[in-house]
């Protein structure tokens, strides 16, 4: 397949159309899908974002680093809704103006949040949990043993396989090992299929295995859909991200690839060389 043919393919799974069939997914023809401008975020005096401008494109694994009060958070927030700006701009695509959009709102626009501490429903199985992550099942309490369509079911299928989990389907999600739980929420969010996805430090607590297993995982979501990682562990950063923005008081204080990043002097200053 040509490069335009698979652009055009790309571009039309990420396409996204209301009951009426008229696309409200983000205009991404600049290859970007998320802009972050001039975002500012005050608390009581404090900025916790100041002036932040940062850009990422279609496709890529981000990571973001830094050092404790940085701003890495209220950033996830800026994009999700859940915080807002006291000044600066934040679209998603080109026509897509996060700030005129509520959290449930830019969920359903394509964006998908993971906090640090995985958040499942213990007491079903990990098939049913992905159920009830489903796309456009918005019911699905009531109904929760009703009949799935063959695609309903083959999507399932396909996120645990993504997420590795296919041995498991019928296991308690409670009984599963926090790693196991922490790729099971992302297949939740897999589920409903985001164009961007933010995970925040998905490996803290995790054994060596699961750690390389996770990276894995995040590098194969990169390519179909963006990934932004915010992580703390530098050797697990190193093993996933071609680009890495370190994030100071609020603003981005260094960004390139991993040995760019550690060899810049103002990084080992304030952040590494702790």
């Amino acid at each position: 397949m040509s490069a335009v043919a698979l652009l055009k393919n790309q571009m039309q799974r990420w396409s996204r159309r209301d009951a009426q069939g008229r696309s409200f997914g983000p205009d991404i023809s600049h290859q970007t899908i998320l802009y972050l401008e001039d975002i500012t975020v005050s608390f009581d005096g404090f900025k916790a974002l100041n002036a932040l401008t940062l850009y990422i494109n279609v496709g890529e694994l981000r990571c973001i680093i830094g050092p404790n009060g940085a701003g890495k958070t209220t950033m996830m927030d800026v994009i999700t809704g859940k915080t807002r700006p006291d000044s600066g701009s934040a679209w998603f695509g080109q026509t897509i103006n996060l700030l005129e959009m509520n959290e449930p709102e830019i969920a359903q626009a394509g964006i998908g949040r993971k906090f640090q501490k995985p958040t499942v429903f213990e007491q079903h199985s990990v098939f049913e949990n992905l159920e009830l992550a489903m796309s456009g099942r918005k019911s699905v309490w009531p109904n929760l043993h009703a009949r799935l369509s063959a695609q309903q079911r083959e999507n399932i299928d396909r996120v645990l396989e993504t997420i590795g989990l296919q041995g498991h389907r019928q296991r308690r999600a409670g009984a599963l090992s926090h790693g196991q739980k922490q790729w099971l929420e992302i297949g939740m969010l897999l589920m409903q299929d985001p164009q961007l996805l933010l995970v925040d430090e998905p490996v803290a607590g995790m054994t060596p295995q699961e750690t390389e297993r996770t990276a894995e995982l995040l590098t194969s979501l990169a390519g179909e859909r963006s990934v932004v990682v915010v992580e703390h562990d530098m050797v697990f950063v190193r093993s996933i991200a071609k680009t890495v923005t370190v994030l100071h008081e609020g603003s981005v204080l260094a960004e390139g690839s991993m040995d760019e990043v550690q060899n810049n002097p103002k990084v080992k200053e304030v952040y590494l060389g702790e």
